[in-house]
């Protein structure tokens, strides 16, 4: 997949192939998404076009003051290793700054999306863009003049609601990652760095690795999860505690990611690592002392097992 980063007014020397292209967001690239997406793919197929994305960096709610988007279910790179594997030959992120929020529809139509020589747009049937939102899908079918084809794709739902960015933020919240791993088609996972921590799990029985995220993810509820920990080409079931260590009482009360690996030996620092959120176990609490917090670990880690023997995770 080739990526092209674009910044607004388009640079006038582009001299694209012919595409079909999906529009939006896409943070997560979930089940809906996807839907929107294969739409692309399948029409480029179908016409010998290219399939491509626009997406936009960063998330147009984060510019427009809107508080917690800062945080990303798929990071760009992350979101753009999806749409690879999806198997996108093209996909243009569109830089999103004051000046592009301020572009009218049918500015955006004639200056971003004809010049991409678009000849099919594939859209969700909520998707909004220009000044203040005002263009919708149906503008884009609208104005298409015979100029390119568009196809508007309706909305998918699992769990009793419609399946949206926004609903998959809320279970993560609420610690619902298996309710999450149903909305986005796998594992909600995040890769970081395993650093130096305190080192107090090794003395208390249950050493941890401390991993430091390398890109801006959204991290959820406090507590304690099931999880499967990727490193070196291995895969591995483990615990993780996500939360500030309330036991121990810490000055500085930074939310830390703490994994106790199953059945792992080896020297893990400075590796870069993959954990996969497959179950939520309790909250994050403060015990009465290490004795109580010891105990309760061990009845964690007995309770992961069962769990994945049971789910085959």
């Amino acid at each position: 997949m080739k990526t092209i980063s674009l910044t607004y007014p388009l640079p006038r020397d582009l001299q694209p192939d012919p595409c079909a292209i999906a529009l939006g967001y896409f943070d997560g690239v979930h089940i809906g998404h996807r839907r929107v997406i294969q739409k692309a793919i399948d029409t480029a197929k179908m016409n010998g076009w290219k399939s491509a994305i626009m997406t936009f960096d960063p998330h147009p709610r984060e510019v427009l003051g809107q508080t917690g988007y800062s945080q990303y279910l798929t990071p760009l790179a992350d979101k753009l290793e999806q749409l690879e594997k999806m198997g996108v030959d093209l996909t243009y992120v569109m830089r999103f700054d004051i000046a592009f929020a301020a572009v009218y529809p049918e500015d955006f139509i004639a200056e971003c999306l004809l010049p991409l020589n678009c000849r099919h747009v594939v859209v969700g049937f909520d998707y909004t863009f220009g000044y203040r939102g005002m263009g919708t899908a149906q503008t884009l079918l609208a104005s298409s003049e015979g100029r390119y084809g568009i196809d508007i794709v309706g909305p998918v739902n699992r769990l009793g609601e419609k399946v949206s960015s926004t609903i998959i933020r809320e279970y993560l919240h609420h610690g619902n990652v298996e309710q999450t791993r149903l909305l986005l088609g796998r594992p909600y996972k995040i890769r970081g760095v395993v650093v130096h921590g305190d080192k107090r799990g090794r003395t208390i029985g249950f050493p941890t690795a401390n991993v430091r995220l390398s890109r801006p993810y959204l991290i959820g509820k406090n507590g304690v999860y099931g999880v499967r920990f990727n490193v070196d080409g291995q895969s591995y079931r483990g615990v993780m505690n996500v939360g500030i260590k309330p036991t121990f009482e810490l000055e500085k009360k930074e939310k830390s990611l703490e994994v106790h690996i199953f059945d792992f030996q080896g020297d893990l620092y400075g590796k870069e690592v993959e954990v996969e959120f497959l179950f939520f176990i309790r909250d994050e609490q403060k015990f009465s002392g290490v004795d109580a917090l010891i105990a309760q670990i061990r009845e964690d880690v007995e309770y992961a097992k069962r769990k994945f023997a049971e789910a085959n995770v």
